[in-house]
């Protein structure tokens, strides 16, 4: 481990310093509202004291927090970042929206005859704000100059793999983020840093139209458009940071592979294919397990989490932490989630 961590820092001119852009979908979604607040504030979670755990050694500058529960005055986000301040890791900027999941269309989408179900809202959702996402930084965050996109309507992608047969009104105010999609500028040294971030549906829970894979497809489409200026609004600046819980696999698992592969393979975007060191095996995969992400009973381990900078970013070092089994910090992962968080660092100048 000194041996990696000296061949990162004589990989960093001088005068610069690297930043480490991290997410995790830490599974703190609660099934009502106020849930997450009560188990925050009783202190007895042991889930929630792993996540605490963890954030603190994975030591991110900043992380995007997918599948954390959403409410309007950020009170369960301060309150994690109170527990995160007394465990020695300190985020004193926070940045969260209200998210499309639990936000009802209207419109009975599922088909069951009862409107107003999780699966009728813009995301599913069990409540309004379950499952949202936030940023904690130890930078500043630009909320002034955040450009939020998740009102973008599904209809409006190009080439969009619509479900056969839509309900036209539906499809008027059917959005396409699940959760959202944020542009957010960070502040460096070299000038703002936009945090592009987004959490996919999943491509299963489907009925025969398909309606799942097609989304989770074109949630990833969304920002090949984005990233090119093939949309109603400006492209994105550089430099950036394209990072969140695609819900897709590359080679493996459910979904349509290729809408996540096109992402990877863009060339406003480099993946540095940050690694795991827990040193499994998965014959029956196509995908490298090492890169993968998150791990589920039915279908083993999964790349479903990314951290894409942007094209002319230097990067100093990337990784998945998940360890082996046999490490100290193995059963406290497994502990605060079935994903595991990824980080890249970037350099970035530092002025003199």
């Amino acid at each position: 481990m000194r041996a990696f961590l000296f061949a990162i820092l004589l990989s960093v001119p001088a005068g610069a310093e690297t930043l480490r852009i991290a997410t995790w979908n830490v599974g703190l979604d609660r099934k009502g509202p106020g849930l997450l607040v009560q188990d925050i504030v009783r202190g007895e979670d042991p889930q929630i004291a792993a996540v605490v755990q963890v954030l603190a050694a994975l030591n991110a500058d900043v992380i995007l927090l997918t599948s954390i529960d959403y409410d309007r005055g950020g009170v369960a986000l301060n309150l994690l970042a109170d527990r995160l301040d007394a465990a020695g890791a300190p985020y004193p900027h926070r940045f969260a929206l209200r998210p499309n999941t639990g936000m009802q269309t209207g419109f009975d989408v599922d088909g069951n005859g009862r409107p107003g179900d999780p699966r009728d809202a813009q995301g599913f959702g069990q409540f309004s704000g379950q499952g949202g996402m936030a940023i904690l930084s130890r930078l500043p965050v630009d909320a002034g100059n955040a450009r939020d996109h998740s009102a973008f309507l599904w209809r409006d992608l190009p080439d969009a793999l619509l479900p056969d047969a839509a309900d036209p009104d539906l499809l008027a105010v059917q959005r396409l983020a699940t959760t959202g999609f944020w542009d957010v500028p960070v502040l460096t040294d070299m000038g703002p840093l936009h945090l592009l971030a987004f959490h996919a549906t999943p491509p299963a829970f489907d009925g025969p139209e398909g309606r799942n894979r097609r989304r989770n497809h074109d949630e990833a489409a969304f920002w090949r458009h984005y990233l090119t200026g093939g949309l109603p609004m400006a492209p994105p600046e550089a430099p950036f940071v394209l990072l969140g819980d695609a819900n897709l696999d590359p080679a493996d698992g459910d979904g349509l592979h290729e809408g996540i592969q096109a992402l990877l393979d863009h060339p406003a975007v480099q993946d540095p294919q940050p690694r795991g060191n827990h040193g499994r095996i998965e014959p029956e995969h196509h995908g490298d397990p090492a890169l993968d992400t998150a791990i589920y009973a039915s279908l083993g381990g999964l790349r479903l989490d990314y951290v894409l900078p942007s094209a002319g970013l230097a990067i100093a070092g990337s990784g998945v932490l998940w360890p082996a089994d046999d490490e100290p910090v193995a059963h406290v992962l497994r502990a605060a989630s079935h994903h595991y968080p990824v980080w890249v660092d970037i350099v970035v100048p530092v002025e003199p």
